[in-house]
């Protein structure tokens, strides 16, 4: 993709000027224009045409994005929790002396590893990083993980094994255009990536097909060619059924295999157990509609697959995904001009966040914390000695799983609401209560703050500068747009006085976002997610620059496998995987599907969104869809308030009859908290590789119905 300078704003429509910047939400990560007034009335927001994502569209979450700026519900005052219990306004010095004085206690007493760290895929680069050295450096724990774990992780870690790198897209959105089919499982763009949707409609435009998996006819299945109404959890024997027919029907592509692959023959002895009679009892889907799948995808001249959470967010996920690009190996697709695999990350920062040492395993630019030679290069730009770095630590659910005596007794949380977020929230309360230190660092207050000790104000997205990665893995900038209230602080600088307290703040001495990135910059230096290249200049010339990008010369690299894949031999890695059963699968008690999702009025766990009147009322409540001929046998209406029950717990909703669910499934999202949240319902089953909980699937039974 060619390089867009910024435009300048003399050269904008009058209605059109502002600042450039991007949306606070999704991993699209859309370019906004934010008008000049940086203070007074709330800035008015629109979408920047010239920006080559979104092309000047927009959600109604980014076009609401600026009332979160001076809403009357921010709390801009540091705050304590009484001895009663109820918080009290206190100073920044009183706030920062009690967390770091705790947090040193509590290390002596117990060890480092006594206090955890929990972050999100919606920081900045600048302070996913720092938060990350703030753990390893400042507290030396090995305990950190962040919210991104219940994203990406399954899609990242199938990904690193298969082509040795992970970039969520290896290829730039536009690429959608000119794909000749594009395959979608397990992703509601329509709903979660929405003005994305574009890309599709020129797709289609140009005479391409688009085939949808979903056990939803969701919005974006309503719109494809092909729409595959696949059971939750089969989504692997899908793929393996599709191999199948493609091995069967000669449709691969043997060359390729030959030449840039390993692995193939296992894969395809699994994949020939897959016939599309028995892949028809597993998923659901007719042997007619498999086989189209599959000749439209082989035969077109390009053509790629994309996956979301529906297909990874299960305990079998990361095989799930690896059946997926096992299959477009065997096509000879990846890395051929707008073709081949991709996960269309889903937080703002998932990509860079996952990047840059916020899990538990990893250090900056994708470096592992296991390998001696990676810890050594990043103890260098730290200035630490190699072995003060903690080695890996516990993944998100098992951190969150370990709290409380005997286990992490301090949790400092960074930008995520982990009380709505994670699986099986009836086991997490009563573990958040019992911690000895619960720090919250946010602008709002949430479900995860109501069980906090100390809550720290900080700046939101359109008050300080910084970058972000969005889902091609284009490095792009946030810029100030906005003045904070009196009160609030900016993250770098609570890291910055926090670790005086700790006694090494000449470590974190970074009073600026790009300060902060210039060191991140060496700190990846080498490494497979390689900023080195990427300054705030280029960025600012190129309108985003795509990692890897080793020098300041390099202009990036906007498509990844064109010649060879980042395993030593250069070759891709298949991957044999068979289908198994979920953690949870349905029984004569619990007879019934539960899955989740989103919707577009809301994002993740709805801190946010549930604070904005024009996104409240669009969708006030979640709703539990339920198709027609079970609510039929259940006496359900559109309007009844059902009580769906799995062996956890219970949660009560408002009943929406429809056929777009499949009969034997039922869906609710996932964004509100309290007695409303869908997450009372998953488990917490993981999977083996990522640690990915099991959030698209868990066993439930209609428990009441009141009409």
């Amino acid at each position: 993709m060619s390089a867009i300078p910024p435009i300048p704003l003399s050269t904008l429509p009058e209605q059109a000027l502002g600042v450039r910047t991007h949306c606070p939400y999704c991993a699209f990560q859309c370019g906004i224009l934010m008008g000049e007034d940086l203070g007074g009335d709330m800035p008015r927001v629109s979408g920047d045409p010239h920006f080559p994502v979104n092309n000047g569209q927009l959600c109604i979450k980014g076009w609401s994005s600026a009332a979160l700026l001076q809403h009357p519900q921010r709390v801009t005052t540091p705050q304590l929790r009484d001895e009663q219990g109820s918080w009290r306004d206190a100073t920044w010095d009183e706030a920062l002396d009690f967390v770091a004085s705790k947090m040193i206690a509590l290390r002596d007493q117990y060890g480092a590893d006594a206090n955890g760290v929990f972050g999100s895929g919606a920081l900045t680069n600048e302070k996913a990083y720092l938060l990350g050295k703030f753990a390893r450096v400042a507290l030396g724990t090995a305990n950190i993980d962040y919210n991104g774990r219940f994203c990406m992780s399954s899609a990242a870690a199938a990904q690193n094994r298969a082509f040795g790198l992970d970039r969520g897209l290896p290829f730039p959105v536009a690429d959608v255009e000119h794909a000749e089919v594009v395959m979608l499982i397990g992703a509601n763009t329509a709903d979660t990536l929405p003005p994305m949707m574009q890309w599709f409609d020129r797709q289609k435009a140009a005479g391409g097909r688009l085939i949808v998996a979903d056990p939803r006819r969701s919005s974006t299945a309503r719109v494809a060619n092909l729409f595959l109404q696949v059971t939750p959890g089969t989504d692997l024997a899908l793929a393996n059924g599709l191999l199948y027919v493609a091995i069967e029907e000669r449709l691969t592509d043997e060359h390729y295999i030959a030449d840039r692959t390993t692995g193939f023959d296992a894969v395809q002895a699994i994949a020939l157990q897959y016939h599309p009679a028995r892949v028809e009892r597993l998923t659901g889907i007719p042997e007619a509609q498999l086989r189209q799948a599959v000749r439209w995808l082989a035969t077109a001249h390009s053509s790629m697959v994309l996956t979301g959470r529906g297909t990874e967010q299960h305990s079998k996920g990361v095989d799930s995904v690896h059946a997926w690009i096992n299959l477009m190996l065997a096509l000879g697709k990846v890395g051929k001009p707008n073709s081949g695999y991709g996960t269309l990350t889903g937080q703002g920062n998932g990509q860079g966040g996952r990047e840059h040492g916020q899990k538990a395993d990893q250090l900056p630019g994708y470096r592992l914390i296991e390998v001696d030679a990676h810890r050594a290069a990043v103890a260098q730009v730290w200035g630490v000695d190699p072995s003060t770095l903690p080695r890996k630590g516990k993944s998100a659910c098992e951190l969150l799983d370990s709290l409380g005596p005997g286990g992490v007794r301090s949790l400092f949380v960074m930008g995520s609401n982990v009380a709505v977020a994670a699986p099986h929230l009836s086991r997490l309360e009563p573990k958040l209560k019992s911690l000895d230190l619960l720090v919250v660092c946010d602008a709002f207050h949430n479900e995860t703050s109501a069980h906090a000790h100390v809550f720290l104000p900080v700046f939101q997205w359109a008050e300080e500068d910084g970058t972000m990665t969005n889902l091609e893995g284009r490095v792009i900038r946030r810029r100030i747009v906005a003045r904070p209230p009196t009160g609030p602080r900016g993250d770098l600088e609570v890291f910055h006085e926090l670790a005086m307290r700790l006694g090494c703040g000449e470590k974190f001495a970074l009073r600026t976002a790009e300060s902060a990135f210039n060191e991140l910059r060496r700190a990846t230096a080498g490494a497979p997610a390689d900023y080195s290249g990427i300054t705030y200049a280029k960025i600012e010339h190129q309108d985003g620059v795509f990692w890897p990008c080793p020098s300041e010369e390099h202009t990036g690299s906007p498509r990844m496998f064109t010649e060879r894949f980042a395993h030593a031999d250069g070759r891709a890695k298949f991957f044999a995987v068979e289908h198994r059963a979920a953690g949870e699968e349905p029984d004569a008690e619990f007879p019934l599907l539960f899955t989740t999702g989103r919707y577009k009025e809301h994002y993740n766990s709805g801190a946010q969104t549930r604070t904005v009147g024009r996104l409240v009322n669009a969708q006030p409540v979640p709703r539990l869809e339920i198709h027609p001929r079970l609510a039929r046998r259940h006496r359900v209406v559109t309007g009844s308030r059902v009580t769906i029950e799995s062996r956890r717990a219970k949660v009560e909703f408002v009943a929406e009859v429809t056929p777009d669910i499949r009969p034997d499934t039922l869906f609710a999202p996932f964004h509100w908290g309290g007695r409303s949240a869908a997450n009372l319902l998953t488990s917490a089953a993981l999977d083996p590789v990522s640690r990915m909980p099991e959030f698209k699937l868990a066993a439930v039974r209609i428990a009441k119905v009141k009409t």
